[in-house]
């Protein structure tokens, strides 16, 4: 069936696989380099097997490569209602204002309604305002000298929920991208996660190029799809910023035929919100854009990503941008051969 007729039919559970509870990845590797990559012909859909250190040898001079410099925040926090009860407060996005007002996930007992006053470590106290986006809670903070000071110090870094365990003081450093640099966001961008200093400098001595562009990646990442037709799907708001030198750069890749290789869905997600006017452009603001199949794509040519949820909405743009029935075959492989999946599992490099 066409894609363009597909998507008409299109259901969630068309983006169901099978996968192992041993195949999640629960730690990660003792070297950021290390993980398996898995390619894939995003025209032939033939797999390849190579490692994380043989990108320098799959880019192309020429090609330019773009990654997501946000910074993940330590976004959960854990304090007591004046009752006593125990809270789990979990920071989503930080609203536009002089005062520390944050959309938040609210955990607890019972429903912390407006008024209710959370109190936290050092003397910090968050005030329940009322309703945010969704599932979230509007919370303002008080009490503190530098809220991102803060919260760095009492702060839990926000491993998703399908890593079963405490994270771990390693989890700060490791659940961070080594170009990380603008904070915001509270989930990292897992396919920058894979490379380390000396693996960009390999690249660039390639004659491969890199730029940045900023998202900071929300609660949309891991919230899971509650409706059957992914076209009813409405993505939360996530904040992006697209330098004007990223985008020369990627018009100048453009003029010498490269390719535009985007690290992670969060750069893609990105590009092509900036491009959704037909021209590519620099500027910062919000973006909902949900990519599915029968999406044209305006600016990625390649895609490194690790391996997403069952009926994610991550695994409909990599569908997207591949198609789902080569997708859904690589993940069929990755499975058999037991590649590691999720935020500190093994790679893929569609091209």
């Amino acid at each position: 069936m066409p894609e363009d007729e597909y998507t008409q039919t299109m259901r969630q559970d068309d983006f169901d696989f099978n996968l192992p509870d041993e195949l999640i990845a629960s730690e990660p590797l003792e070297k950021r380099d290390a993980s398996r990559l898995m390619t894939l012909g995003r025209q032939s859909g033939e797999i390849g097997e190579y490692a994380v250190t043989d990108l320098p040898d799959l880019l192309r001079s020429g090609d330019l490569l773009v990654l997501n410099d946000t910074r993940v925040l330590p976004a959960r926090l854990f304090g007591r209602k004046e009752s006593g009860g125990r809270v789990e407060l979990f920071l989503v996005r930080r609203l536009d204002g002089d005062d520390e007002q944050w959309e938040s996930l609210i955990r607890s007992s019972k429903p912390s309604r407006p008024g209710t006053l959370i109190h936290l470590e050092e003397g910090v106290c968050a005030t329940v305002l009322g309703q945010g986006d969704g599932e979230t809670r509007v919370v303002s903070f008080s009490g503190f000298d530098d809220f991102v000071s803060w919260l760095e110090r009492v702060g839990q870094v926000p491993l998703p929920p399908y890593i079963r365990r405490a994270p771990t003081e390693s989890d700060r450093e490791r659940y961070q991208t080594v170009f990380a640099a603008e904070r915001g966001a509270v989930a990292a961008p897992t396919a920058g996660l894979h490379f380390t200093g000396d693996l960009l400098q390999r690249i660039r001595g390639r004659g491969v190029e890199t730029a940045t562009i900023t998202l900071h990646v929300g609660l949309g990442t891991f919230m899971p799809m509650r409706v059957e037709d992914p076209r009813q799907h409405r993505m939360h708001s996530e904040r992006y910023r697209v330098p004007q030198e990223t985008v020369a750069a990627i018009n100048a890749c453009r003029e010498r035929g490269g390719r535009v290789v985007a690290v992670g869905t969060t750069v893609t997600r990105t590009l092509e919100h900036a491009a959704a006017g037909g021209t590519l452009l620099a500027g910062s603001g919000e973006t909902e854009i949900f990519i599915f199949p029968g999406y044209r794509f305006r600016v990625v040519d390649a895609l490194i990503t690790n391996f997403h949820l069952p009926k994610s909405t991550l695994l409909m743009l990599v569908s997207a941008f591949a198609g789902r029935e080569s997708v859904l075959a690589a993940y069929s492989e990755a499975v058999a051969r037991g590649f590691r999946f999720y935020s500190y599992g093994d790679a893929m490099f569609i091209s």
